[in-house]
Protein backbone atom coordinates (compact mmCIF):
# COMPACT_ATOMS: atom_id res chain seq x y z
CA UNK A 1 0.00 0.00 0.00
CA UNK A 2 1.79 3.03 -1.69
CA UNK A 3 1.07 6.87 -2.20
CA UNK A 4 0.99 5.55 -6.01
CA UNK A 5 -1.65 2.43 -5.04
CA UNK A 6 -4.38 5.16 -2.93
CA UNK A 7 -4.20 7.69 -5.94
CA UNK A 8 -5.44 4.98 -8.34
CA UNK A 9 -8.44 4.10 -5.82
CA UNK A 10 -9.21 8.12 -5.46
CA UNK A 11 -8.73 8.61 -9.13
CA UNK A 12 -12.32 6.98 -9.61
CA UNK A 13 -14.08 8.90 -7.17
CA UNK A 14 -16.12 12.42 -9.22
CA UNK A 15 -16.89 15.65 -7.78
CA UNK A 16 -20.32 15.91 -8.62
CA UNK A 17 -19.90 19.84 -9.43
CA UNK A 18 -17.45 19.25 -11.86
CA UNK A 19 -17.96 16.12 -13.35
CA UNK A 20 -13.71 15.31 -12.69
CA UNK A 21 -12.30 12.82 -10.57
CA UNK A 22 -10.91 14.46 -7.21
CA UNK A 23 -7.53 13.72 -8.20
CA UNK A 24 -7.35 15.85 -11.08
CA UNK A 25 -9.03 18.79 -9.74
CA UNK A 26 -6.02 19.09 -7.07
CA UNK A 27 -8.69 18.13 -4.28
CA UNK A 28 -5.99 15.14 -2.70
CA UNK A 29 -2.98 16.52 -0.88
CA UNK A 30 -0.47 15.24 1.60
CA UNK A 31 -0.84 11.45 1.32
CA UNK A 32 0.10 9.78 4.28
CA UNK A 33 0.75 5.77 3.93
CA UNK A 34 1.69 3.71 6.53
CA UNK A 35 1.10 0.02 7.67
CA UNK A 36 -2.59 -0.01 7.94
CA UNK A 37 -3.16 3.87 7.85
CA UNK A 38 -4.04 6.16 5.68
CA UNK A 39 -4.14 9.46 5.78
CA UNK A 40 -4.97 12.82 3.75
CA UNK A 41 -6.40 15.90 3.13
CA UNK A 42 -9.29 17.07 1.20
CA UNK A 43 -9.23 20.89 -0.27
CA UNK A 44 -12.22 21.58 -1.06
CA UNK A 45 -11.50 25.06 -1.95
CA UNK A 46 -14.16 26.83 -1.09
CA UNK A 47 -16.35 26.39 2.62
CA UNK A 48 -19.72 26.19 1.17
CA UNK A 49 -19.02 22.88 -1.02
CA UNK A 50 -22.00 20.67 -0.15
CA UNK A 51 -20.24 17.54 -1.43
CA UNK A 52 -17.55 17.38 0.99
CA UNK A 53 -18.84 14.83 3.24
CA UNK A 54 -20.54 12.68 0.48
CA UNK A 55 -16.50 12.85 -1.27
CA UNK A 56 -15.09 12.11 2.07
CA UNK A 57 -17.37 9.09 2.77
CA UNK A 58 -17.08 7.77 -0.51
CA UNK A 59 -12.84 7.94 -0.36
CA UNK A 60 -12.85 6.03 2.90
CA UNK A 61 -15.56 3.11 1.34
CA UNK A 62 -13.01 2.99 -1.49
CA UNK A 63 -10.10 2.72 0.41
CA UNK A 64 -11.11 0.24 2.36
CA UNK A 65 -12.87 -1.84 -0.25
CA UNK A 66 -9.35 -1.99 -1.95
CA UNK A 67 -7.08 -2.86 1.18
CA UNK A 68 -9.37 -4.05 3.72
CA UNK A 69 -12.25 -3.35 6.20
CA UNK A 70 -9.09 -2.98 8.87
CA UNK A 71 -7.26 0.17 7.22
CA UNK A 72 -7.54 3.48 9.51
CA UNK A 73 -8.67 5.99 6.83
CA UNK A 74 -8.30 9.47 8.50
CA UNK A 75 -9.35 12.38 5.98
CA UNK A 76 -9.15 16.19 6.66
CA UNK A 77 -11.10 18.16 4.81
CA UNK A 78 -9.61 21.42 4.58
CA UNK A 79 -10.11 24.61 2.24
CA UNK A 80 -8.87 27.73 0.97
CA UNK A 81 -10.91 31.17 1.52
CA UNK A 82 -11.98 32.62 -1.28
CA UNK A 83 -9.72 35.94 -2.39
CA UNK A 84 -11.49 38.83 -1.53
CA UNK A 85 -10.81 40.48 -4.49
CA UNK A 86 -11.86 37.32 -6.28
CA UNK A 87 -15.77 37.50 -4.41
CA UNK A 88 -18.37 38.14 -6.87
CA UNK A 89 -21.20 40.14 -6.24
CA UNK A 90 -24.48 38.13 -6.07
CA UNK A 91 -26.75 37.88 -9.11
CA UNK A 92 -25.39 41.57 -10.15
CA UNK A 93 -27.34 41.35 -13.41
CA UNK A 94 -30.74 39.86 -12.23
CA UNK A 95 -33.38 42.87 -12.03
CA UNK A 96 -36.63 40.37 -10.02
CA UNK A 97 -36.11 37.89 -8.00
CA UNK A 98 -39.17 35.83 -7.56
CA UNK A 99 -39.68 33.08 -5.18
CA UNK A 100 -42.42 30.38 -5.89
CA UNK A 101 -43.51 28.45 -3.32
CA UNK A 102 -46.13 26.59 -1.52
CA UNK A 103 -47.30 25.72 2.13
CA UNK A 104 -47.18 21.99 0.67
CA UNK A 105 -46.16 19.30 -1.31
CA UNK A 106 -48.27 17.99 -3.81
CA UNK A 107 -50.15 21.22 -5.00
CA UNK A 108 -48.11 21.05 -8.47
CA UNK A 109 -45.66 24.16 -7.82
CA UNK A 110 -42.38 22.68 -10.13
CA UNK A 111 -44.69 22.19 -12.93
CA UNK A 112 -46.23 25.77 -12.18
CA UNK A 113 -42.92 27.60 -11.59
CA UNK A 114 -41.67 25.65 -15.00
CA UNK A 115 -44.25 26.69 -17.00
CA UNK A 116 -44.33 30.42 -15.69
CA UNK A 117 -40.70 30.81 -16.69
CA UNK A 118 -41.48 29.32 -20.49
CA UNK A 119 -44.67 31.90 -20.56
CA UNK A 120 -42.42 34.82 -19.33
CA UNK A 121 -39.74 34.05 -21.80
CA UNK A 122 -42.61 33.54 -24.55
CA UNK A 123 -43.29 37.00 -23.68
CA UNK A 124 -40.09 38.21 -24.63
CA UNK A 125 -38.63 38.40 -20.88
CA UNK A 126 -34.96 36.70 -20.03
CA UNK A 127 -35.65 34.22 -17.57
CA UNK A 128 -33.43 32.04 -15.17
CA UNK A 129 -34.97 29.20 -12.41
CA UNK A 130 -33.11 27.88 -9.80
CA UNK A 131 -34.96 24.52 -8.31
CA UNK A 132 -34.36 25.15 -4.81
CA UNK A 133 -36.37 22.38 -4.10
CA UNK A 134 -32.74 20.32 -2.87
CA UNK A 135 -34.31 16.91 -1.71
CA UNK A 136 -36.69 16.78 -4.38
CA UNK A 137 -35.40 18.44 -7.53
CA UNK A 138 -37.51 17.80 -10.41
CA UNK A 139 -37.08 20.28 -12.82
CA UNK A 140 -34.88 18.95 -14.69
CA UNK A 141 -37.26 15.96 -15.68
CA UNK A 142 -39.44 18.71 -16.25
CA UNK A 143 -37.29 20.40 -18.95
CA UNK A 144 -36.28 17.21 -20.86
CA UNK A 145 -32.84 17.83 -19.23
CA UNK A 146 -32.24 15.09 -16.95
CA UNK A 147 -28.84 13.91 -18.27
CA UNK A 148 -27.53 17.18 -18.70
CA UNK A 149 -24.46 18.37 -17.02
CA UNK A 150 -23.46 21.49 -16.37
CA UNK A 151 -20.01 22.84 -17.58
CA UNK A 152 -18.12 24.74 -15.03
CA UNK A 153 -15.15 27.11 -15.88
CA UNK A 154 -12.75 29.22 -13.91
CA UNK A 155 -12.89 32.88 -13.50
CA UNK A 156 -9.86 34.76 -11.60
CA UNK A 157 -9.21 31.36 -9.82
CA UNK A 158 -12.95 30.56 -9.28
CA UNK A 159 -15.00 27.49 -10.54
CA UNK A 160 -17.82 29.16 -12.15
CA UNK A 161 -21.12 26.91 -13.32
CA UNK A 162 -22.81 27.56 -16.59
CA UNK A 163 -26.31 27.36 -16.33
CA UNK A 164 -28.41 24.85 -18.90
CA UNK A 165 -30.52 26.55 -20.93
CA UNK A 166 -33.68 25.28 -23.00
CA UNK A 167 -36.90 26.73 -23.91
CA UNK A 168 -34.95 30.25 -23.62
CA UNK A 169 -34.46 29.55 -19.70
CA UNK A 170 -31.48 29.26 -17.90
CA UNK A 171 -31.36 26.73 -15.05
CA UNK A 172 -29.54 24.96 -12.45
CA UNK A 173 -30.47 22.18 -9.91
CA UNK A 174 -28.87 19.92 -7.67
CA UNK A 175 -30.73 17.35 -9.73
CA UNK A 176 -28.47 18.03 -12.63
CA UNK A 177 -25.12 16.70 -10.42
CA UNK A 178 -26.16 13.64 -9.15
CA UNK A 179 -27.92 10.84 -10.43
CA UNK A 180 -31.49 10.76 -10.66
CA UNK A 181 -31.94 7.42 -8.83
CA UNK A 182 -29.88 8.62 -6.08
CA UNK A 183 -31.64 9.80 -3.12
CA UNK A 184 -29.70 13.07 -1.04
CA UNK A 185 -29.10 12.20 2.53
CA UNK A 186 -28.38 15.61 3.75
CA UNK A 187 -28.47 17.74 6.77
CA UNK A 188 -29.80 21.27 7.03
CA UNK A 189 -25.99 22.98 6.62
CA UNK A 190 -25.34 20.57 3.01
CA UNK A 191 -28.67 21.74 1.38
CA UNK A 192 -28.61 25.09 1.79
CA UNK A 193 -24.76 24.99 1.11
CA UNK A 194 -25.95 23.63 -1.94
CA UNK A 195 -28.54 26.51 -2.75
CA UNK A 196 -25.85 28.87 -1.78
CA UNK A 197 -23.63 27.32 -4.02
CA UNK A 198 -26.14 27.66 -7.05
CA UNK A 199 -27.01 31.37 -6.89
CA UNK A 200 -23.22 32.02 -6.30
CA UNK A 201 -21.44 29.77 -8.33
CA UNK A 202 -23.90 30.34 -11.50
CA UNK A 203 -23.08 32.62 -14.27
CA UNK A 204 -26.52 33.91 -14.19
CA UNK A 205 -25.67 37.09 -16.70
CA UNK A 206 -28.57 39.57 -17.33
CA UNK A 207 -31.98 38.26 -16.55
CA UNK A 208 -34.97 40.15 -16.31
CA UNK A 209 -36.87 37.14 -14.17
CA UNK A 210 -34.79 34.91 -11.85
CA UNK A 211 -37.37 32.38 -10.63
CA UNK A 212 -36.53 30.17 -7.39
CA UNK A 213 -38.52 26.84 -7.23
CA UNK A 214 -39.11 26.32 -3.42
CA UNK A 215 -39.42 23.12 -1.49
CA UNK A 216 -43.14 22.75 0.43
CA UNK A 217 -43.51 24.63 3.31
CA UNK A 218 -41.33 26.70 5.78
CA UNK A 219 -38.09 25.91 5.92
CA UNK A 220 -34.03 26.51 6.13
CA UNK A 221 -34.07 26.89 2.43
CA UNK A 222 -36.31 29.74 2.77
CA UNK A 223 -35.00 31.11 5.20
CA UNK A 224 -31.29 31.20 3.32
CA UNK A 225 -32.59 32.48 0.40
CA UNK A 226 -34.07 35.63 1.59
CA UNK A 227 -30.50 36.30 3.26
CA UNK A 228 -28.61 35.49 0.59
CA UNK A 229 -30.43 37.63 -2.24
CA UNK A 230 -33.04 40.39 -1.74
CA UNK A 231 -36.18 38.56 -3.22
CA UNK A 232 -38.41 41.10 -5.19
CA UNK A 233 -41.54 39.02 -4.08
CA UNK A 234 -43.51 35.74 -3.53
CA UNK A 235 -46.11 33.69 -5.07
CA UNK A 236 -48.16 31.17 -3.22
CA UNK A 237 -49.33 28.16 -5.08
CA UNK A 238 -52.27 26.01 -3.57
CA UNK A 239 -55.07 23.70 -5.10
CA UNK A 240 -58.88 24.61 -4.02
CA UNK A 241 -58.81 22.12 -0.69
CA UNK A 242 -58.97 23.47 2.41
CA UNK A 243 -56.31 21.43 3.41
CA UNK A 244 -53.94 23.09 1.04
CA UNK A 245 -55.61 26.52 1.65
CA UNK A 246 -54.82 26.44 5.34
CA UNK A 247 -50.87 25.38 4.75
CA UNK A 248 -51.42 28.21 1.56
CA UNK A 249 -51.71 30.86 4.86
CA UNK A 250 -49.14 29.89 6.16
CA UNK A 251 -46.65 30.37 3.26
CA UNK A 252 -48.25 33.78 3.06
CA UNK A 253 -47.64 34.65 7.02
CA UNK A 254 -43.79 33.50 6.63
CA UNK A 255 -43.45 35.82 3.76
CA UNK A 256 -44.83 38.91 5.66
CA UNK A 257 -43.75 38.07 9.09
CA UNK A 258 -41.63 41.36 10.14
CA UNK A 259 -38.03 39.28 10.19
CA UNK A 260 -38.71 38.36 6.31
CA UNK A 261 -41.07 40.92 5.27
CA UNK A 262 -40.90 39.93 1.25
CA UNK A 263 -43.74 41.31 -0.42
CA UNK A 264 -46.40 38.58 -1.72
CA UNK A 265 -47.10 39.30 -5.12
CA UNK A 266 -50.68 36.79 -5.41
CA UNK A 267 -51.81 33.06 -5.43
CA UNK A 268 -51.91 30.73 -8.07
CA UNK A 269 -54.56 28.26 -7.50
CA UNK A 270 -53.77 25.10 -9.62
CA UNK A 271 -55.80 21.98 -10.13
CA UNK A 272 -59.01 24.55 -10.09
CA UNK A 273 -60.57 22.56 -12.56
CA UNK A 274 -61.02 19.19 -14.29
CA UNK A 275 -62.00 19.88 -17.99
CA UNK A 276 -61.32 16.09 -20.15
CA UNK A 277 -60.27 16.42 -23.46
CA UNK A 278 -64.15 14.91 -25.18
CA UNK A 279 -65.28 17.54 -23.16
CA UNK A 280 -63.31 21.21 -23.65
CA UNK A 281 -66.79 23.13 -22.43
CA UNK A 282 -67.29 21.33 -19.08
CA UNK A 283 -65.70 21.96 -15.83
CA UNK A 284 -65.51 19.53 -12.92
CA UNK A 285 -64.64 21.12 -9.71
CA UNK A 286 -63.09 17.71 -8.30
CA UNK A 287 -60.91 19.48 -4.95
CA UNK A 288 -63.60 22.04 -4.54
CA UNK A 289 -64.54 25.88 -5.76
CA UNK A 290 -63.18 29.36 -6.24
CA UNK A 291 -60.91 28.14 -2.45
CA UNK A 292 -57.89 30.46 -3.87
CA UNK A 293 -60.24 33.18 -5.23
CA UNK A 294 -61.88 33.36 -1.52
CA UNK A 295 -58.66 33.41 -0.04
CA UNK A 296 -57.17 35.63 -2.00
CA UNK A 297 -60.04 38.18 -0.97
CA UNK A 298 -59.39 37.86 2.20
CA UNK A 299 -55.76 37.98 2.65
CA UNK A 300 -55.61 41.22 0.29
CA UNK A 301 -53.76 39.50 -2.38
CA UNK A 302 -54.28 38.99 -6.32
CA UNK A 303 -55.46 35.88 -7.74
CA UNK A 304 -52.38 35.51 -10.92
CA UNK A 305 -54.07 32.51 -12.19
CA UNK A 306 -56.29 29.54 -12.09
CA UNK A 307 -54.54 26.85 -13.62
CA UNK A 308 -57.22 23.48 -14.63
CA UNK A 309 -55.82 20.41 -14.70
CA UNK A 310 -55.49 18.51 -18.03
CA UNK A 311 -53.94 15.61 -19.19
CA UNK A 312 -51.64 17.47 -21.36
CA UNK A 313 -49.71 19.17 -18.35
CA UNK A 314 -49.06 15.82 -16.74
CA UNK A 315 -47.64 14.40 -19.94
CA UNK A 316 -45.19 17.80 -20.19
CA UNK A 317 -43.72 17.18 -17.04
CA UNK A 318 -43.18 13.43 -18.05
CA UNK A 319 -41.73 14.11 -21.69
CA UNK A 320 -39.86 17.20 -20.94
CA UNK A 321 -41.94 19.86 -23.22
CA UNK A 322 -43.84 22.33 -20.69
CA UNK A 323 -47.59 23.02 -21.65
CA UNK A 324 -46.82 26.68 -21.88
CA UNK A 325 -45.19 26.33 -25.32
CA UNK A 326 -48.10 25.43 -26.77
CA UNK A 327 -51.08 27.47 -28.34
CA UNK A 328 -54.22 25.55 -26.16
CA UNK A 329 -56.45 27.20 -23.59
CA UNK A 330 -53.60 25.91 -20.75
CA UNK A 331 -50.99 27.33 -22.38
CA UNK A 332 -52.73 30.72 -22.84
CA UNK A 333 -53.53 30.40 -19.08
CA UNK A 334 -49.95 29.91 -18.13
CA UNK A 335 -49.16 33.40 -20.17
CA UNK A 336 -52.10 35.35 -18.88
CA UNK A 337 -50.43 34.26 -15.89
CA UNK A 338 -47.33 35.85 -16.84
CA UNK A 339 -48.36 39.01 -18.02
CA UNK A 340 -50.31 39.33 -14.27
CA UNK A 341 -47.00 38.60 -13.01
CA UNK A 342 -45.05 40.98 -14.72
CA UNK A 343 -48.11 43.43 -13.64
CA UNK A 344 -47.46 42.66 -10.65
CA UNK A 345 -43.73 42.83 -9.91
CA UNK A 346 -44.05 46.39 -11.89
CA UNK A 347 -46.33 47.81 -9.42
CA UNK A 348 -44.70 46.17 -6.21
CA UNK A 349 -41.38 48.60 -7.85
CA UNK A 350 -42.85 51.46 -8.05
CA UNK A 351 -44.94 51.77 -5.04
CA UNK A 352 -42.40 49.97 -2.37
CA UNK A 353 -38.55 50.30 -1.69
CA UNK A 354 -36.12 47.76 -3.19
CA UNK A 355 -35.99 44.74 -1.35
CA UNK A 356 -32.81 43.95 1.13
CA UNK A 357 -31.77 40.93 1.88
CA UNK A 358 -32.63 39.71 5.07
CA UNK A 359 -31.04 40.10 8.64
CA UNK A 360 -32.46 37.48 10.81
CA UNK A 361 -30.94 37.88 14.39
CA UNK A 362 -31.30 34.70 16.10
CA UNK A 363 -33.31 35.06 19.66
Amino acid sequence: MNSEQIIEVLKKINHPGSGKDIVSVSMVENIIAEEGRIRFSLNTGNRRDPFAKSIQRACEKALKSAFGETVEVKIDLVSAEPRRDNVRPVLPGVKNIIAIASGKGGVGKSTVAVNLAVALVRKGHSVGLVDADIFGPSVPGMMGASSARPRMREENGRHIIVPEEKYGVKFLSIGLFVPAEDALVWRGPMATGALKQLINDGDWGELDYLLFDLPPGTSDIHLTLVQEVAVTGAVIVSTPQEVALADAIKGVSMFRSEDIAVPVLGLVENMAWFTPAELPDNRYYIFGRDGCKELAKKMDLPLLAEIPIVEGICEGGDTGNPVALGDDATALAFLSFAGRLKEEVDRRNQTMEPTRRVQIKNK
